[in-house]
C-alpha cells in the first residue's frame, strides 16, 4: 500500500523520559489521520519528528516517500505545519507574514501575492491584512497561523491541535477547510484534545499513551471497542421518568443512568433491546422528544483505552 507518509518505530528520548516508544503512524493520500492521546503521549513529538524538526533516536519515517533524516530538503517541500501555538511574527502585518512564507518558498512576488490574498479571504482576514500581527486577538493569530502553512500548498500537512482558542463558529471554518483540503488531495495527520473533531474529520484515528501507540482503526470500529450500543432516551413528560426507567430496565436488564437532567441511557448487546423499548414505551403511551440507539463516543472509548481523560496529565514537553 502507498503511504503519503509512514513512521515505523519511531523512539525518542530526552534524558530518562521516552516520549516516543515504538510508534508506528500511517496515511493513505487523500485522508485524515486523527491522534489522539492525553497531554504528555508523544503526540507532538510524532509530529515534529514528521516535519523535519527533530530527528528520532531510532526507527524511521518517509513523507511522500522520502525519508525525513536524509532526504529533509525534499520533505519540507511537500509538507505544512501548524503547531499548538501560532508562531507568526507579531511585527509584521498578515500580508506580510504571508508574503515572507511565500519567498521563503521560492514563489515569485507576485505570486506570493495573489497565494496570500486567496488565504487571507478565505481565513476572513482581508480587513485585518494590513495592521500588525501583534493587534490581532487570540483566535485571528491562529488563523493567520493555519494560512501560513497552506502558502505552499503543501501534499501533506500537520495541524497540531489547530482549534485551540477558537470560537465554535471559528472551529468549524476550520473543520470545512480540512474538507475542502481533502477534496483537493490533500493528507492531512490531525492532533487534537477534542474527541468530537477527531470523530468528525478522521478517516482513521491513533491512539497513543506514554509514548506508545495503544489503539488504531476508523472511528466507527474504535468505538465497538467498549462493546454493544446505547439507548438514549427522553420523556417528553419528565413525570414519566420513572415509567420509562422501567422499561429500558426490563429491556436490558441493567439500571437506566442519567447523565444529564431528564435523560435516561442504558447499554444493550444488539438493536432488538431497542426495537423492544419502542414497542413498550408506545404500549405504556409515553410520548419521547429523545430516543436513539447509538455507538459509545470516542470520549467513551478514549477511557476505556486509556483508563484517564485526554486532559488528566500535564504536557511534559512531549
Amino acid at each position: 500500500m502507498t503511504y503519503a507518509f509512514q513512521a515505523e518505530g519511531l523512539v525518542k528520548r530526552y534524558g530518562k523520559t521516552v516520549a516516543l516508544d515504538g510508534v508506528d503512524l500511517a496515511a493513505r493520500p487523500g485522508t485524515v489521520l486523527g491522534v489522539l492521546g492525553p497531554n504528555g503521549a508523544g503526540k507532538t513529538t510524532a509530529v515534529r519528528v514528521l516535519a523535519t524538526l527533530l530527528r528520532p533516536d531510532a526507527g524511521r519515517a518517509t513523507v511522500g516517500g522520502y525519508d525525513v533524516v536524509r532526504d529533509a530538503d525534499q520533505v519540507r517541500r511537500r509538507i505544512g505545519l501548524t503547531g499548538q501555538y501560532a508562531s507568526v511574527d507579531d511585527d509584521l502585518t498578515g500580508t506580510e507574514n504571508l508574503l515572507l512564507i511565500g519567498r521563503l518558498m521560492d514563489l515569485r512576488t507576485a505570486e506570493a501575492r495573489v497565494r496570500a490574498a486567496e488565504l487571507l479571504a478565505r481565513f476572513d482576514l482581508t480587513e485585518a491584512a494590513g495592521r500588525p500581527a501583534r493587534t490581532y486577538s487570540g483566535g485571528m493569530r491562529r488563523r493567520l497561523d493555519l494560512a501560513a502553512s497552506l502558502v505552499g500548498r503543501p501534499e501533506v500537512i500537520y495541524l497540531d491541535e489547530p482549534t485551540t482558542g477558537l470560537d465554535p463558529a471559528k472551529r468549524d471554518d476550520v473543520w470545512n477547510m480540512v474538507r475542502a483540503l481533502l477534496a483537493d488531495g490533500t493528507t492531512v495527520l490531525l492532533t487534537t484534545q477534542y474527541l468530537e473533531e477527531a470523530d468528525a474529520l478522521a478517516d482513521e484515528i491513533t491512539v497513543m499513551d506514554h509514548g506508545r501507540v495503544i489503539a488504531h482503526d476508523t472511528p466507527a470500529d474504535l468505538k465497538r471497542i467498549v462493546g454493544g450500543q446505547t439507548i438514549a432516551a427522553r420523556p417528553a413528560d419528565p413525570a414519566r421518568l420513572g415509567d420509562t426507567e422501567q422499561i429500558l430496565h426490563e429491556v436490558s436488564g441493567h439500571r437506566p443512568e442519567s447523565p444529564s437532567r431528564g435523560v435516561l441511557t442504558v447499554p444493550v448487546p444488539d438493536d432488538t433491546a431497542f426495537t423492544e423499548a419502542v414497542r413498550r414505551l408506545a404500549a405504556a403511551g409515553v410520548t419521547m422528544t429523545e430516543l436513539s440507539l447509538r455507538l459509545p463516543s470516542l470520549d467513551e472509548v478514549f477511557l476505556t483505552l486509556t483508563g484517564h481523560g485526554a486532559d488528566d496529565r500535564q504536557e511534559a514537553g512531549v
